[in-house]
């Protein structure tokens, strides 16, 4: 099983398995979930050859593991066709990843359209669907029965499955990005095909284990164990990533909705050098807001922590300085009002802290953005970080 990834992972390669090298130009990682499905298939296929090859003895399962290889060429060979054709289009492929399921391949941000998403989907089903008329071609130099014949059948097979399901519609196969790419087409929007082919996925989900539950009863047959957990397995893969697909491209939607404007706190701004009295006044004024204080250039440099305030003592409140029941924003930690969307996250990014000073088009402060907030806009939970400033005694 194959999907394309549109977002990198950040997990380096030597944590997520072993390196095979750069297959043009394309690092190519074989994830240790390889070899627990290869274990498997070792396993399960070995005992099977050498009912086909009496005499065979451990052979067989040297032959099983050549299966395994096999199937993963041909899954190596779909995700090149993926990379090689994106790369074609200018997407910058971080890598490709062997693994439990099969494979995919990852990619930097880059801006797609329609036709060029379809055409990167479709070409990894094309390239296992040659593999397989090439196989057919290659039968008459091998005798039948032989070994030879038998690996021979199962390239060719092997080939015609991955073709055939991974152009199944629906994510995280590669036919789900024909449904997205289609959806796409038609409504001008990305995502609104994305979580159309998320939910093609969870339909196939569905009705692929429907089928085999109503094929066994039809059948009056009673499930293979085997057979039961593979298609529970892979019916739970198939599902989290058409639900991971979709919670994704919602996430997407929502981008453009938000702003710091929108999302700030109301603060106000208090020169550097401020006594507490001055910050308990400014409270008083403005029960609602933050405050923010700036330095001699006009810069956000600290917020007052209201309950540190309510704990100096009124006899001190003329001596202390409010930076002293202050907390010191970090780094380079101002965000325009007007950053929305992928611009205001990506800003977020970069930044140090988990609470930032807003301001307008001309420097001065308007109010106090909380990463807690901008997380619950983002995800559309509620949060308890956009709240009023607890009030001051004294």
């Amino acid at each position: 099983m194959t999907a394309h990834a549109h977002q990198v992972r950040g997990q380096g390669a030597n944590s997520e398995g072993l390196s095979l090298g750069n297959i043009f130009g394309v690092p190519v990682v074989l994830a240790w979930s390889w070899f627990l499905i290869t274990a498997v298939i070792v396993f399960v296929f070995g005992p099977r050859v050498a009912v086909g090859f009496p005499g065979i003895g451990w052979a067989a399962y040297g032959i099983a593991l050549g299966y395994a290889v096999l199937l993963a060429a041909s899954v190596l060979v779909h995700e090149l066709a993926h990379a090689v054709s994106a790369r074609a289009f200018g997407w910058p492929t971080t890598r490709i990843v062997l693994n439990l399921w099969g494979g995919h391949t990852q990619f930097e941000q880059f801006n797609a359209s329609p036709g060029r998403s379809l055409i990167v989907a479709l070409v990894g089903p094309a390239a296992n669907f040659l593999l397989a008329v090439l196989g057919w071609s290659l039968l008459g130099l091998s005798e039948p029965g032989s070994v030879g014949r038998l690996l021979a059948d199962t390239l060719i097979w092997a080939n015609l499955l991955l073709a055939v399901f991974n152009v199944l519609p629906g994510l995280p196969l590669d036919g789900g990005r024909i449904v997205e790419s289609i959806v796409w087409k038609y409504t001008g929007n990305q995502e609104r095909g994305t979580v159309a082919a998320g939910w093609a996925g969870r339909i196939l989900v569905i009705f692929l284990l429907g089928f085999l539950v109503i094929l066994l009863l039809v059948q009056g047959r009673t499930p293979d164990i085997m057979l039961t957990v593979v298609a529970v397995i892979m019916g739970a893969f198939l599902w989290n990533g058409a639900s991971t697909a979709i919670s994704q491209a919602r996430l997407r939607l929502r981008l453009p909705q938000l702003s710091a404007g929108l999302l700030q706190c109301p603060a106000v701004a208090l020169p550097a050098g401020s006594t507490v009295w001055t910050a308990r006044l400014l409270h008083a004024e403005r029960p609602d807001a933050a405050i923010v204080i700036i330095d001699d250039d006009g810069r956000p440099c600290a917020v007052v922590d209201h309950e540190a305030l309510a704990r100096v003592g009124d006899a001190d409140g003329g001596t202390v300085q409010v930076e002293a029941v202050s907390r010191a924003f970090g780094a380079d930690t101002v965000i325009p009002a007007a950053a929305a969307g992928a611009t205001l996250i990506s800003m977020l990014g970069r930044r140090e802290g988990s609470e930032y000073a807003v301001t307008d088009a001309d420097g001065r402060v308007t109010g106090i953005l909380y990463q807690q907030d901008v997380l619950a806009a983002i995800t559309g939970k509620t949060s308890t970080g956009k709240t009023a400033p607890p009030a001051v005694q004294g």
